[in-house]
């Protein structure tokens, strides 16, 4: 049965009125006129009385209305359902072939980082990847810039809309010149106590304050000259006896920099290296690389740790 038809014919019934119907439809009066003899040809009886007044429906129009109101709603329904279905796909299509961004700050989350990257390479090799780099003041406003999809960043953070997994739990280190007095307890260690009043790098102010916070042990003061963004900025910097920086203790790993001595803070709270995603992110890559790096964290924690 066709459901133009249908239609046509329900439009008369709940309009009374061919012309009204056809406006409704956005046909011609005629091609309503056709649609419901065509109907009434096909199954042999009239449907509307036509007379001087409004036109009505027969008993036998009556019984066709109902069922074309449950058809046409059933055929609305399956189009909206198909177009609902191809719209995800496409969706899903665009996401993989944007690939997966991934940003790094510094060296990330140490030997979970590569791990993870490694592993979703190996597990969607038809999805690109992209590697970010990251600096000192964006630990959300990448993710919520949608610059990137997942962040590897330091330290623990909690933000509206954001959602982190702790990979790493690391003691704190400082990084001084190898000039300073503190370069010779770089292996009994110092107090928080012996750094708080370092001069540490500054930061831009636009830095999140868990950042500052962590980078300062929340009340060091900043008086060196310079300003950081970056692990290499710190260093610079450091080698140059302008100042001091502080970091996890897989930093020391990760940069070995000559002028450079990373001395443990013995009695420094540990510190937290995250996966950062956005919370509900329907983007399946974003839910495979997660999975892959928390089970990653669980193995190589300690080792990442050490």
């Amino acid at each position: 049965m066709d459901l133009r038809r249908l239609s046509s014919f329900l439009a008369v019934v709940e309009e009374g009125h061919f012309g009204r119907a056809a406006s409704r439809l956005f046909l011609s009066p005629a091609a309503v006129t056709q649609h419901v003899q065509q109907l009434e040809r096909e199954l042999g009886t009239r449907l509307l009385d036509r007379g001087n007044g409004p036109a009505a429906p027969t008993a036998a129009g009556r019984r066709l209305a109902s069922h074309a109101r449950t058809l046409l709603a059933a055929a609305n329904a399956a189009v909206e359902d198909v177009t609902e279905a191809a719209q995800r796909a496409s969706a899903a299509s665009s996401l993989a072939a944007r690939g997966l961004r991934v940003g790094v700050m510094g060296h990330g989350s140490a030997e979970v980082t590569p791990a993870a990257v490694n592993a979703f390479r190996r597990a969607r090799p038809e999805v690109p990847l992209k590697l970010v780099q990251l600096t000192f003041t964006e630990h959300c406003s990448a993710l919520r810039e949608d610059r990137v999809d997942v962040a590897f960043v330091r330290p623990a953070i909690q933000s509206e809309g954001i959602e982190v997994d702790i990979l790493t739990t690391e003691q704190r280190i400082v990084a001084v010149p190898a000039a300073s007095q503190l370069a010779d307890a770089a292996a009994t260690g110092v107090r928080v106590a012996d750094i708080i009043d370092l001069p540490y790098l500054r930061l831009p102010r636009h830095t999140p304050r868990p950042f500052t916070d962590y980078l300062y042990f929340d009340e060091g003061e900043r008086r060196a000259p310079d300003c950081a963004l970056t692990p290499h900025d710190v260093l610079t910097s450091v080698a140059a006896g302008r100042g001091a920086g502080s970091g996890l203790k897989s930093f020391a790993r990760y940069y070995p920099w000559p002028g450079t001595v990373y001395v443990p803070v013995l009695d420094a709270p540990c510190a937290h290296s995250v996966l950062a995603t956005r919370a509900g992110d329907p983007n399946p890559e974003v839910r495979i690389f997660r999975a892959l790096t928390v089970a990653l964290a669980r193995e190589l924690g300690t080792f990442a740790a050490r």
